[in-house]
């Protein structure tokens, strides 16, 4: 390859330029060794000494100083788009991928992986990634659900939500539920201790000592919980359980309890005692919808920070793990805040309904053409 050396001119507003290009310390380095490349080349050095000058080759030399008598200093400091290595994947291919995925399931399993997705479609699993990533899919996900089959749904729904969000003058918010079958388990080896590169360990094994139940009132205003353990949950132990709320509660305050459904709750022997306790008033959740009720959100903090991952001996030290819980979350209490109103909840069932029954309905048409 050989071409006879090109001369450069450069006025003195583009050698200064090109000079200041050069000096300036946030310059990127490749418009730095063109700069260079374009002065040395006015300064009349040759071709070779501009490529020991700069370490570039030849071909790289001459490409710029073309591009410089082409385009000037604005020509050093971008470069020419390339096409990509790929053809990008066209549109049909996409839809062909989020449609497949979203109506149909590969031959051996559930749901779609990157790799069978791929494979299926003769694509990369990264393009697979990037479909589903644009459309928002996530196929490796499920998320269970229920709707409620209770012909009062709306009724209670507005009622409890009520509470939560504008409750009674000189009353008491309690949402009161029973967390029953609380093993105490002691695990067959010690644990190993959180270290650098390494969580902590434990056992998947383990040695039940007993169970316990957690009775629970979260005050919905302050919540303040109100809670004692109980070794079992039948409707003695429930109105044990009204009898202490009844105490710590003053006098003068309406007492509202949220409960759910269970039958405990709903007992000659409850009524009885409900009847001579006037500002007891109960309000239960719908079938099926024991989200509504706040406390169960208390009993997922006390599951996830204090019982799942506890080691115990003995039903008594689970219930000391469990009364110490208490007594430091009552000590600093924080609420839990409901944000959802009434009607929001309930329009979001009825999409729910009508999403499942078009599902129903399409099913229902599929085995009548069948």
């Amino acid at each position: 390859m050989r071409r006879d050396d090109i001369c450069i001119h450069v006025g003195p507003a583009n050698r200064g330029r090109l000079e200041a290009i050069i000096a300036d310390r946030n310059s990127t380095s490749k418009a730095v060794w063109r700069a260079r490349i374009v002065l040395a080349t006015a300064d009349g050095h040759g071709t070779n000494q501009v490529m020991r000058l700069t370490g570039k080759s030849k071909p790289c030399v001459w490409r710029w100083q073309e591009r410089y008598v082409a385009e000037g200093v604005d020509g050093l400091l971008r470069d020419k788009t390339r096409p990509g290595g790929k053809k990008p994947l066209s549109q049909k291919v996409r839809l062909k991928v989020l449609a497949k995925t979203v109506n149909a399931t590969p031959a051996n399993a559930t749901h779609w992986s990157r790799t069978s997705m791929a494979t299926e479609m003769s694509i990369s699993p990264s393009s697979v990634g990037r479909i589903w990533a644009e459309a928002g899919l996530k196929p490796h996900l499920v998320r269970r659900f229920k709707i409620s089959s209770d012909p009062w749904f709306e009724e209670k729904v507005t009622d409890v939500v009520g509470l939560y969000m504008n409750p009674p003058d000189r009353a008491l918010v309690l949402c009161v539920d029973e967390k029953s079958q609380i093993q105490a388990l002691d695990r067959t080896q010690p644990g190993l201790p959180l270290k650098k590169g390494r969580a902590a360990t434990m056992t998947h094994d383990y040695k039940r000592r007993g169970t316990t139940t957690l009775f629970a009132a979260l005050d919905v205003k302050s919540g303040l919980v109100i809670g004692e353990c109980q070794p079992r949950h039948r409707a003695k132990e429930f109105i044990r359980f009204l009898k202490r709320i009844d105490r710590a509660v003053l006098r003068h305050l309406d007492v509202h309890l949220v409960l759910d459904n269970y039958g405990t709750h709903k007992t000659s022997e409850v009524k009885a005692w409900l009847v001579k306790h006037t500002r007891f008033k109960l309000h239960f959740t719908p079938t099926s919808a024991s989200w509504l009720n706040l406390v169960e959100r208390f009993f997922a903090e006390i599951t996830t920070k204090r019982i799942r991952r506890g080691t115990f001996t003995s039903v008594t030290e689970l219930k000391d793990a469990i009364h110490d819980y208490l007594d430091r979350h009552n000590a600093d209490p924080k609420p839990f805040v409901w944000s959802k109103t009434a009607d929001t909840i309930l329009a979001k069932e009825r999409r729910a309904l009508d999403v499942l029954e078009a599902i129903k309905a399409g099913n229902q048409a599929s085995d009548s053409e069948h």
